[in-house]
């Protein structure tokens, strides 16, 4: 049972229940922080991109072709058209042949355009590769669940109608970075975004529905109504038995199903959904502690403070002096 000191704000009778849960969690991605790079590189080159904590590398080629490695992993060969996503920032090296020799980022001189939008032009002199670049920060607690599950590198390629998504974008981005008209920067970040959601929901559809796991739990039509039910309404009175009467399930199915699929109780979920949340509005705003705990689903702010502190191994007050702190969100990859 749920502590009784929570609240139970009326839920928006308008809303219509989600038919895509998958599609409402990738909302939860809150990207934000992009830096753009327009690479113009000529054979023989070879680049190394340190790791950044946090920041989601997207790597797309414009044009000609190149070959991406990751520390411990085999060259992958990327022709134009291709994207790759590398969701945890890892270190890793592109290159325009296996055997070319690399240099470090921060060593190869950049033109700046703006704050987050800038040109590189390296390279031996030879065959031109066009690769475009972006740094895209995600809000760490919120998308921490499907940044786990995601491979250290996901590879789109495009094949023939299916990749048309993918290679208008690239040829608008491709534009946008030419042309350089007022308000490019803004478009192509936006853009980026669109790519990003684009690569992980085609690779979400790869995965089996059979697996166990949080994504498992999505794609399950009365888990994932229920699931997103508490993404839409996290400070709703939610009990196991209001949720499964919503889901058309009894009271011990549902609760067995949702922990079977999910690999955690319905509570725990809950809990933690919205300690993620609570997480997010005490960095981004300044309302009161009391103001945010209500909006979680608590009444009482010791017991918000005691269940925030239980699952994020600190208290709320210390989270919300860190991030008084904290600066731009603007990222240098030249530091």
């Amino acid at each position: 049972m749920t502590d009784p000191q929570k609240v139970s704000p009326r839920i928006d009778p308008e809303l219509p229940p989600s038919s895509d849960p998958l599609g409402e969690v990738l909302q939860l991605l809150q990207l934000t922080g992009v830096l753009y790079c327009s690479a113009e590189l000529t054979a023989p080159w070879g680049i190394e991109l340190p790791a950044l904590s946090g920041v989601m590398n997207v790597e797309v080629v414009t044009s000609g072709h190149c070959w991406i490695e990751l520390e411990g992993q085999a060259p992958v060969f990327m022709p134009e058209g291709s994207l790759v996503l590398i969701p945890r920032g890892s270190r890793h090296k592109l290159r325009g042949n296996p055997a070319d020799k690399t240099t470090w980022l921060e060593e190869i001189p950049i033109e700046r355009i703006g704050d987050r939008f800038e040109v590189m032009r390296f390279g031996g002199g030879g065959r031109l590769t066009r690769i475009t670049y972006y740094g895209v920060r995600f809000d760490p607690y919120l998308a921490d669940r499907l940044i786990r599950l995601l491979p250290d590198m996901l590879h789109v390629r495009t094949h023939g109608e299916d990749g048309g998504w993918l290679n208008s974008t690239i040829r608008f981005i491709a534009q946008e970075a030419q042309q350089r008209l007022p308000g490019s920067e803004t478009v192509i970040t936006r853009l980026a975004d669109i790519l990003v959601i684009q690569a992980i929901r085609t690779w979400i559809e790869s995965v089996r529905e059979q697996e166990r796991g949080w994504i498992a739990g999505l794609h399950d039509r009365q888990i994932g109504k229920a699931m997103t039910l508490m993404h839409r309404h996290p400070g709703h009175d939610w009990r196991v038995e209001s949720l499964a009467r919503e889901t058309g399930m009894s009271r011990s199915g549902f609760s067995a199903r949702f922990t079977m699929l999910v690999g955690e109780s319905v509570l725990q979920y809950l809990t933690g959904l919205r300690m993620q949340l609570a997480h997010r509005e005490l960095r981004q705003s300044t309302d009161s502690l009391a103001k945010i705990a209500e909006r979680v689903g608590y009444h009482s702010e010791p017991a918000f403070n005691r269940a925030f502190k239980r699952v994020m191994g600190t208290p709320p007050g210390a989270v919300r002096r860190a991030s008084l702190s904290i600066g731009s969100d603007s990222i240098d990859l030249n530091k």
